[in-house]
């Protein structure tokens, strides 16, 4: 028999309740060790500092420059507390209604005497004779005695349904318990063994660290004031050359009279230059770190125990069967050349891969978990080479790629089966797609023209989802090799060039930012490019391999990652 209702209401509340207010979680955030808690509980236990424990496993979490807030929403128990709440609301509700009698809420001066079979309602005598003319009828508390023994036989089931759940949960918990346990036992072992043999070599490491930072110091030193008086010597040149040819510019359009004498100055100027050897690259010398090949000593090693797992096997062509693990091609969970990336609301990761001939998504849970993959692939059984994925509000994928002789945008759903796709022209280059979510419109990066003479053309096409081309986005700005895009909450398009562009909802230019250089504010090859809730956009700046977050006025660099 399953428990009583109390008792799996009383489980099922304890399942989704705080372990530090005892209470059902309240905005609960979720911790990286993956132990969820109320935003409050863990503002008050976190305090103000840069890191804290779990409260749960002790694991050290280091907090996001936005403080607890910015730790990730758990979803999933948002909407199982909501409901809990919700069934709990309805079941206070169901007692108060015998107080109120069994009168009709349409006719309320008469009482519910009847139950028609063909509507499945409880209707009173007005009601039978209005809209229920001619409907099979029967008394309300016979039906009530007839429908009695089967809602109680799903009641039944449905709670002995719930206690194998519960009973399941009792388990993980257990098994987590253990599993901290385990964990805790194995970090005193390593950390003792550690405590042992540090203070040995400590001293002597840490003097020859000490020393070696210090001459890699003083080279780099010496090769930064090379290049930087190399720099200014440089731009100084720049600069006059520059201001002469301006002036010159200036008079001559205007037709000043000053022009008379830009023909002596500028004959002065450019014979200046004309003669003087171009710059030359100044010859560093950095430093290299070569470890010594002394045997450095460890504390030991950490085993991870395996699964014991059953070959998955395959049926070949001749009716054979294979081990699929023994598959060169099959190497599932690993990858060679990622191309890109997307997330459901589900919390699965799309994983796109482009590596001849594992052309291919791979789906994996947020704790790194294979679940699936399935090839990109076009109608015809023709395997797609993919360069970029994203996901629309339906939580279908869209990829961008082609084949030798024709390129497309393709619509998968979550199980990889192609539900749409349509043709863009062939050019041979990158293509980034990004969804606009509030319009349902794809957008896709786009290169063309001469690209060995350097005469090409970025823009960004802006699609229905049937292929139908809205608008094209970013010709009059300049723009020669588009890569990636987002699309930011307010419909902003933002698209990673030589620089970022930034586009309002309807196409039209705002500003461009990021221009080449080495400064703050400055990006070398930005690529990847995405925003967060707060408005601030996050930028791969493959030149200066780091990652850079600008602020919402898009102007200031906000903080480096490196």
């Amino acid at each position: 028999m399953a428990a009583a209702p109390s008792t799996l209401g009383d489980q099922i509340r304890e399942e989704l309740s705080c372990s530090i207010c005892l209470e059902l979680f309240t905005r609960p955030k979720v911790l990286p060790c993956q132990h969820t808690f109320c935003q409050d509980c863990l503002q008050d236990h976190a305090g103000r500092g840069g890191t804290f424990q779990c409260p749960n496993c002790r694991l050290q979490v280091s907090l996001p420059s936005q403080g607890v807030v910015g730790l990730p929403d758990n979803h999933l128990v948002t909407s199982l507390c909501e409901r809990l709440h919700n069934q709990l609301t309805l079941s206070g509700e169901g007692k108060e209604q015998p107080k109120s009698g069994n009168r009709c809420s349409f006719h309320p001066s008469e009482k519910l005497m009847l139950y028609c079979k063909q509507c499945n309602l409880p209707l009173c005598s007005e009601c039978c004779e209005e809209s229920h003319d001619g409907h099979p009828t029967t008394g309300l508390k016979k039906a009530i005695k007839q429908q009695r023994a089967p809602v109680q036989a799903l009641i039944s089931e449905g709670r002995d349904i719930l206690e194998t759940y519960l009973s399941f949960l009792r388990g993980l918990r257990q098994t987590e318990k253990s599993l901290n346990e385990q964990k805790q036992q194995t970090d005193n072992s390593i950390i003792q063994a550690y405590t042992k043999r540090k203070d040995v070599l400590a001293q002597k490491l840490t003097e020859s660290k000490d020393h070696l930072l210090s001459e890699t110091e003083k080279q780099h030193g010496k090769n930064i004031k090379l290049v930087q008086d190399e720099r200014d010597r440089v731009l100084a040149d720049v600069s006059e050359l520059s201001a002469a040819c301006d002036q010159a510019e200036q008079d001559m359009e205007q037709r000043a009279i000053q022009f008379l004498s830009q023909q002596t100055r500028m004959t002065e100027v450019v014979g200046k230059y004309r003669g003087k050897a171009a710059p030359t690259p100044v010859q560093t010398q950095p430093a290299v770190f070569q470890p010594t090949d002394t045997p450095v000593p460890v504390l030991g090693h950490v085993m991870v125990q395996s699964l014991p797992s059953t070959p998955i096997l395959e049926e070949t062509e001749n009716g054979q069967k294979r081990d699929e693990k023994d598959d060169d091609q099959t190497q599932r969970g690993m990858f060679e050349e990622v191309k890109g990336v997307a997330v459901s609301e589900e919390g699965e990761i799309f994983v796109l891969e482009q590596s001849f001939p594992d052309e291919r998504i791979q789906v994996f849970t947020l704790q790194g978990k294979f679940v699936r993959e399935f090839p990109t692939a076009v109608p015809g059984n023709c395997e797609m080479r993919p360069d970029d994925v994203a996901m629309d509000r339906e939580g279908n994928l869209w990829v961008v790629g082609g084949t030798d002789s024709a390129e497309f945008a393709v619509q998968y759903n979550k199980q990889g089966r192609v539900l749409r796709k349509f043709d863009l022209q062939k050019t041979g280059c990158f293509r980034g797609v990004a969804v606009d979510t509030r319009r349902n419109h794809i957008l896709i990066s786009q290169t063309t023209g001469d690209e060995d003479n350097l005469h090409v053309q970025g823009e960004v096409l802006v699609f229905t989802p049937d292929g139908t081309l809205v608008r094209t986005v970013g010709q009059q700005q300049g723009m020669k090799y588009p890569r990636y895009i987002t699309v930011d909450r307010e419909g902003n398009i933002l698209v990673s060039d030589h620089c970022v562009y930034v586009y309002n909802e309807d196409g039209q230019f705002v500003f461009q930012f990021g221009d080449m250089g080495y400064g703050e504010g400055h990006l070398s090859g930005p690529r990847g490019i995405c925003t967060d809730r707060a408005g601030n956009i996050i930028v791969a700046d493959s030149g200066h391999d780091r990652v850079e977050m600008f602020d919402q006025d898009r102007q200031i660099p906000q903080t480096h990652c490196y």
